[in-house]
């Protein structure tokens, strides 16, 4: 299946028309049309925020997995950031390092879509980094 068929697919099992899907996207119709034809490649940017849209994995679209689902963790919930609680707070757990710290207080202030879209993004990348050193491990 070619890019331009997976994205039609994923397109239709939304629902969406190719311009609900182009506003979803931040794009035009055409583009859209362009990229389901496969007239047109969509660049990584536009790639990475398709994936996060149509709710599926990156590796999938590239064709480099059979599952489209996106992966993640055991464990992690889409939540993941949140206010601080009084029951946790990450600021004074002596197990979290700076650079995490100043990345959590980043995410809490982004709207919602906006720190799910880049917690997604960011486990993807873990995930394909974990299976590079698995496999130049063996």
């Amino acid at each position: 299946m070619t890019l331009g068929e997976k994205l039609k697919k994923l397109r239709e099992t939304h629902r969406w028309t190719q311009g609900e899907a182009a506003k979803r996207l931040g794009i035009s119709s055409q583009v859209v049309s362009n990229y389901e034809r496969d007239y047109r490649s969509p660049d990584k940017d536009t790639l990475s925020k398709i994936a996060t849209v149509y709710e599926c994995s990156l590796d999938w679209l590239l064709g480099l997995s059979d599952d489209p689902n996106p992966i993640r963790p055991t464990g992690i919930k889409n939540d993941i950031v949140a206010e601080p609680s009084a029951e946790y707070d990450y600021r004074s757990d002596p197990t979290v390092s700076g650079e995490l710290r100043e990345l959590l207080d980043t995410l809490v202030t982004l709207p919602e879509n906006e720190r799910k879209r880049i917690i997604e993004q960011a486990l993807v990348f873990a995930a394909g980094l974990k299976a590079k050193n698995q496999s130049s491990e063996k």
